[in-house]
């Protein structure tokens, strides 16, 4: 895949490795907490419907209880105007940042610039493989939920 790719190349498959690996990580995280039976409290929309009304996993999204249409295009366009104005990255033609996957655009720090070089190498590699992690996580949870049975920890999907 990268025999003969130049740094662009490789820099351009990192930043979406990054990306893929946060949003994995947030959907690991989003599928334990409701199958946790954790929900957002109050109304979802203005008939009274309650969050904890609606199922998990892909029934939320496609089974005869889930979210209405209307519901499911406000969620991906909150998602397309956060691609399109808000996670810019130096790859994506934002002003450069420190590395591929920098999202602070210049007003975000949590102390970055204060950790030194080997620090921040560290990190990244920690959120590299975190990432990794969460992505065989969230594609391994979807896989036993299309399945049907028990998973441990999780319970019956």
């Amino acid at each position: 895949m990268l025999d003969d790719a130049d740094q662009d190349r490789f820099d351009r498959l990192r930043y979406v490795e990054i990306k893929h690996g946060r949003i994995s990580q947030l959907a690991f995280l989003g599928q334990i907490t409701t199958r946790a039976g954790y929900h957002l409290p109050g109304a979802i929309d203005g008939a009274g419907d309650q969050f904890a009304d609606f199922p998990n996993g892909f029934a939320a999204i496609g089974g005869p209880d889930s979210i209405p249409g209307a519901g499911t295009g406000q969620i991906l366009f909150f998602i397309g105007a956060l691609e399109i104005f808000v996670m810019k990255d130096s790859a994506n033609g934002a002003a450069p940042g420190d590395f591929v996957g920098d999202f602070r655009n210049g007003y975000i720090d949590f102390g970055w610039d204060n950790f030194d070089e080997e620090t921040k190498l560290q990190k990244r590699a920690v959120e590299l493989n975190n990432g990794r992690a969460a992505m065989m996580g969230i594609l391994g949870l979807m896989v036993h939920e299309q399945l049907g049975g028990s998973v441990p920890i999780v319970g019956e999907l």
